[in-house]
């Protein structure tokens, strides 16, 4: 099967695997895809690639023998595909993309790769179409319905676990540049206060914003694209905080937009403001510094001048 994969998708798996790790999964990625659709058994054929798509997956636009539309979504392991099967499998729908085969395996036992076979939404259409305001009242009406008690049994990590992991990162970024320090000092110290006492335990989106929530045909607004997680709400929102970054930054009251953004969430959702006000912090600077690792240099630090405002 040919296609090419988007560009975006290239440039990150390159940064979270390596170009030769990368390379490889890629030139598996039509016997992979192949296999999947054989699995699913529906006579699918491709429409086309979703693109710019993910920096995570490839997400092939689908129909089956009868017209139906779906999405086919192929992540490398590193993705944790059975995680995000397991939280959408547990909102079945609410709130989020269905999975069209949620006891299918579509490609059992390959340990380097995962499907996904999803009702299809349309990929052009997220909430970043709609103007700010508009937006954030859709994507709170949206999250909130994510935020269930997890299933019993589950293997999702908690947020002290994740965001453990990504500590040490942002000490080297300190390290290797003195003028980040007092970003990095700040947001490890609120994570730690956060975690020490965390007042509740629900599954989370793991990487809600805007773009993540599409138009869809079953509801207005469906979220795509998990990475799930259990723990606090504050957590899921401290990244929607800080959408449309860019403008945000151009705007000369944009210190003050973000306080009131948050303020706004904090309020509507019932949320603790001064949580939410340390996870936006935390979340924010360990994005940047990781843009920077990464060489995306514009990115990092525009996130980081945000982070500075908090």
């Amino acid at each position: 099967m040919g296609f090419e994969p988007p560009q975006r998708l290239v440039r990150a798996l390159g940064e979270s695997y390596g170009d030769t790790a990368a390379g490889e999964w890629l030139a598996e990625l039509p016997a992979l895809t192949g296999r999947a659709l054989d699995r699913a058994g529906r006579e699918l054929s491709v429409d086309r690639v979703a693109a710019p798509g993910g920096r995570s997956s490839l997400v092939l636009l689908v129909r089956g023998a009868d017209g139906a539309p779906a999405a086919l979504k192929i992540s490398p392991s590193g993705a944790s595909p059975e995680l995000e099967r397991a939280a959408l499998a547990h909102w079945n729908g609410w709130g989020a993309v269905q999975l069209v085969a949620p006891d299918e395996e579509l490609l059992p036992g390959d340990p380097g790769a995962g499907a996904l076979l999803l009702e299809r939404l349309h990929p052009e259409v997220s909430l970043r179409s709609l103007p700010e305001a508009k937006a954030l009242l859709e994507a709170a009406g949206t999250v909130r319905r994510l935020w269930v008690e997890p299933p019993a049994g589950h293997a999702f990590e908690t947020v002290a676990e994740r965001t453990a992991r990504r500590t040490g990162p942002m000490r080297a970024a300190a390290a290797a540049d003195p003028d980040l320090e007092p970003l990095v000092s700040a947001a490890l110290a609120a994570r730690g206060e956060l975690v020490a006492d965390s007042p509740e335990t629900l599954l989370l989106h793991g990487n809600f914003r805007q773009s993540k929530v599409l138009s869809g045909e079953r509801a207005p607004w469906l979220t795509v694209g998990p990475e799930p997680l259990v723990g606090e709400r504050a957590y899921d929102l401290a990244r929607l905080v800080r959408d449309r970054v860019e403008d945000l930054i151009a705007s000369p009251g944009g210190a003050m937009t973000a306080r009131r953004r948050i303020k706004r969430l904090a309020e509507s959702l019932d949320v603790d403001r001064e949580r939410l006000h340390g996870w936006t912090l935390f979340r924010a600077v360990e994005s940047g510094t990781r843009a920077l690792a990464a060489g995306r240099t514009g990115e990092g630090e525009v996130t980081l001048e945000f982070a500075g405002w908090l």
